[in-house]
């Protein structure tokens, strides 16, 4: 009979990156957030069924910045991030957890 473990994440990830407020966990939020950012546009805009060329001309800026969007090497700023949005008909939505 095999005895399945429960794992705490947190702990897993403190010790692997560093605990919260260490610069080697702030650099591995960044790249989790970055990562996480770049799948949700490039699936809209697989979704919307247009190019990275397309967008890109759409919002004024080059291809290859939207693929370095897309891969997580790079992180739009706030106002290339919602003509992004903007541009794949999307919404931004910031709520306050229920406490």
């Amino acid at each position: 009979m095999s005895k399945n473990k429960i794992y705490d994440i947190s702990a897993e990830l403190d010790k692997e990156f560093g605990a919260h407020g260490t610069a080697e966990r702030a650099t591995f939020d960044d790249n989790a957030y970055a990562f996480y950012t770049a799948q949700i546009l490039h699936d809209a805009r697989k979704k919307v069924k247009i190019t990275q060329a397309e967008l890109a001309s759409r919002i004024g800026v080059d291809k290859g910045y939207i693929s370095r969007i897309e891969n997580g090497l790079t992180s739009p700023n706030v106002t290339t991030f919602y003509r992004i949005v903007n541009a794949l008909g999307l919404q931004v939505e910031i709520t306050k957890p229920i406490a």
